[in-house]
């Protein structure tokens, strides 16, 4: 069974930083990208950044300049660094891998359970 975990969530002021780390576990043979997304109370979710298999990256435009994304060397996983962080960044934010080839298993995609990020201005 695939499962994704994240963590580095917690409570900072405005102008700090934070990693967030999600990591894939279960018998996966590739993934096609992996992102980030948020959702404040209220709002719908929406897409902070995403990385594919070869490289390539996108971001939200209220991020840019701000985040950065990054996989780690076991593909399976993906980082988030949050510099120049806002109050308006607060929100659950959740990992997702997209186009899962697993043992066993249908193509799929997955998301994560959440962490929480709060930014106190």
């Amino acid at each position: 069974q695939v499962q994704l975990v994240e963590s580095g969530g917690g409570l900072v002021q405005a102008g700090g930083s934070l990693r967030l780390s999600c990591a894939a576990s279960g018998a996966i043979f590739s993934i096609d990208a992996m992102g980030w997304y948020r959702q404040a109370p209220g709002k719908q979710r929406e897409l902070v950044a995403a990385i594919t298999s070869s490289g390539s990256t996108d971001y939200a435009y209220s991020v840019k300049g701000r985040f950065t994304i990054s996989r780690g060397n076991a593909k399976n996983t993906v980082y988030l660094q949050m510099n120049s962080l806002k109050p308006e960044d607060t929100a659950v934010y959740y990992c997702n891998a997209e186009g899962v080839r697993a043992y066993l298993q249908r193509q799929n995609n997955y998301w994560g359970q959440g962490t929480q990020v709060t930014v106190s201005s």
